[in-house]
């Protein structure tokens, strides 16, 4: 056998796949799906991972989505990286909703102010992919813009409250409508086509 060939039989042998990348709710790791296949392929007891992540995430509240990264060992050991929670989870705090736009560029969830957005990326700004890039935070809120576009946030320079209140019933009285309009049409007979 050659040396090249025993180079590629090598290079061949390492697993680039030991690294496990997930976004998973505070305090709610289960052995189910989809963690726990995921872990169960790489021989990772999922009930232990259970137990370490719930216990390092227990000060934070529960149900936040958080990005975690997993070094899996060659003996099936784990080190578990936990990072900050995700962009879109503090916009939607931020703004005060429980989903996005449903149609991004056409509708208007809510409203978030440019001091929200330099809070969030001063928090952000702490995560280990810009701290790798040694981005700056002009970068973070670009990127946050582009997240809060992506779901439908409007970023102002002032929000008071009152304005905010008007605009979210304006924007809960356009959805019931819309809403009332399809279940009409969905009921209504189908036309012929000619």
């Amino acid at each position: 056998m050659s040396k090249i060939s025993k180079a590629a039989k090598a290079v061949k042998k390492v697993d680039a796949g030991n690294v496990i990348r997930a976004i998973v709710r505070s305090g709610q790791a289960t052995p189910g799906p989809p963690l726990g296949p995921i872990l169960g392929q790489r021989g990772i007891p999922i009930g232990q991972f259970c137990k370490d992540f719930n216990e390092k995430t227990k000060e934070l509240k529960e149900g936040i989505p958080i990005p975690i990264k997993i070094h899996v060992k060659p003996d099936r050991t784990y080190d578990l990286k936990i990072g900050q929670p995700t962009v879109s989870y503090f916009l939607k705090q931020a703004a005060g909703l429980a989903k996005g736009a449903t149609k991004t560029g056409h509708e208007t969830a809510g409203m978030v102010s440019v001091r929200a957005v330099y809070e969030i990326a001063q928090v952000k700004a702490l995560d280990e992919c810009f701290k790798m890039r040694n981005a700056s935070l002009e970068t973070v809120v670009k990127s946050i813009v582009g997240s809060a576009r992506s779901l439908g946030i409007q970023i102002v320079n002032h929000l008071s409250a009152a304005e905010y209140k008007l605009f979210m019933e304006q924007r809960e009285e356009k959805l019931k409508a819309e809403a009332a309009a399809e279940a009409a049409a969905a009921e209504a007979p189908p036309g012929k086509k000619k």
